[in-house]
């Protein structure tokens, strides 16, 4: 079933996740930035102590490296259900870990999910609103998802935004990870004015 649902002018996209980021660091044996996660933790106990690491792979030579996630904790300061976890290679926790890096490259690892053309932004005079959900959080360009979502050119969608016909809650060149709304109206409408009436 799509993740895209229409009804009353009202309309939902979802930013669907492809795969995780990769992990950007350089490769201590090919000097290449790209790194994926091999799906697995390695916990590595000495006595009462504890090392937790996130294991990466060079996409280009394959070479393994590890991510501190704790060094020389006492076992008896971690969650235990999430130390089996950690033990288990749990999915869920090694998608966490990778999204906490601080240098990520999120290409290719999301899609935008809309049921279109059902709208034509650029005739229809009924007024849309459409909420863009994040299935991660991806730094996407705002105007990237206008463009993607809305099947129209860069120019087309800036001189709609211009127009004040697509009305949006940050900058058309902002990068957004998170959920937000914008508004759509037909040729005919006017933009709110300052107080938050139509223009006459």
């Amino acid at each position: 079933m799509s993740s895209f649902r229409h009804a009353e002018n009202k309309s939902l996209w979802v930013v669907r996740e492809l795969g995780l980021p990769a992990v950007v660091r350089t490769c201590v044996s090919c000097g290449h930035v790209r790194h994926h996660a091999t799906g697995k933790i390695r916990v590595n106990a000495n006595g009462k102590q504890l090392d937790v690491w996130l294991l990466i792979g060079c996409e280009r030579c394959d070479r393994t490296s590890k991510i501190p996630v704790h060094e020389r904790v006492h076992v008896s300061s971690l969650d235990h259900d999430r130390l089996v976890r950690f033990e288990d290679n749990d999915a869920a926790i090694v998608r966490e870990l990778v999204h906490t890096q601080r240098k990520l490259d999120w290409t290719g690892t999301w899609d935008l999910d809309t049921d279109l053309p059902f709208y034509d932004v650029q005739h229809d005079t009924a007024p849309l609103d459409v909420l863009v959900r994040f299935e991660l959080p991806a730094p996407v360009r705002v105007e990237k998802l206008l463009t993607k979502g809305l099947g129209l050119s860069r120019p087309a969608v800036k001189r709609l935004v211009d127009e004040g016909r697509i009305r949006l809650p940050t900058a058309l060149d902002a990068r957004v990870r998170a959920d937000f709304s914008f508004q759509s109206s037909g040729p005919n409408s006017h933009a709110p004015g300052p107080s938050g009436s139509s223009e006459k």
